[in-house]
């Protein structure tokens, strides 16, 4: 498209394509997953619904050796986790959360990420919260087989079981 302006022709069209290229080249690199910091009570209605696969513990060695969490996997840096649905982040504060949520965003593009709130004292109430709801429903759930996937089994590398069966003689 070429205008007119007096004598000078202006041709509008590669300035254009260099705008939809470089826009395009922009925001290409900012798909990832959703990271939210979230509350006590937003928490408990979100894994109510859909259970974590991974709870990740970026807290200091010291406050992990003073309150350990079971079923955590401690953060290290190039920590490589295959999630199957949303993960957990818990830090010593919110930032922290944030931050390593944002580092486990960008290798799993499309998962929910949620940073804890309030750090490890949240993450207690949510359990607690949630193991209230689970022992409420146990007796009137419907008979049949179930099976409970155990937690943190998103990490890659080697197992830390090999279960095997005998054959059949």
């Amino acid at each position: 498209m070429t205008r007119k302006y007096g004598p000078m022709h202006v041709n509008l069209r590669p300035v254009r394509c260099l705008f939809t290229l470089t826009l395009a080249l922009s925001t290409s690199g900012f798909v990832q997953a959703e990271v939210a910091l979230r509350g006590e009570a937003e928490l408990t209605q979100t894994l109510k619904k859909n259970p974590p696969c991974c709870v990740i513990d970026a807290r200091s060695e010291g406050q992990q050796l003073k309150t350990p969490l079971a079923d955590a996997l401690r953060y290290r840096p190039g920590l490589q986790i295959i999630p199957t649905a949303s993960v957990i982040v818990i830090a010593d504060s919110d930032k922290e959360s944030l931050a390593v949520g944002e580092i486990l965003g960008k290798q799993h593009p499309g998962k929910a990420i949620y940073a804890v709130k309030g750090g490890v004292s949240t993450w207690a109430g949510v359990r607690k919260s949630l193991e209230k709801i689970t022992a409420s429903q146990a007796p009137g759930m419907s008979k049949g087989i179930s099976f409970v996937i155990p937690h943190n089994t998103c990490e890659t590398g080697e197992p830390l079981q090999v279960l095997t069966s005998k054959p059949k003689p």
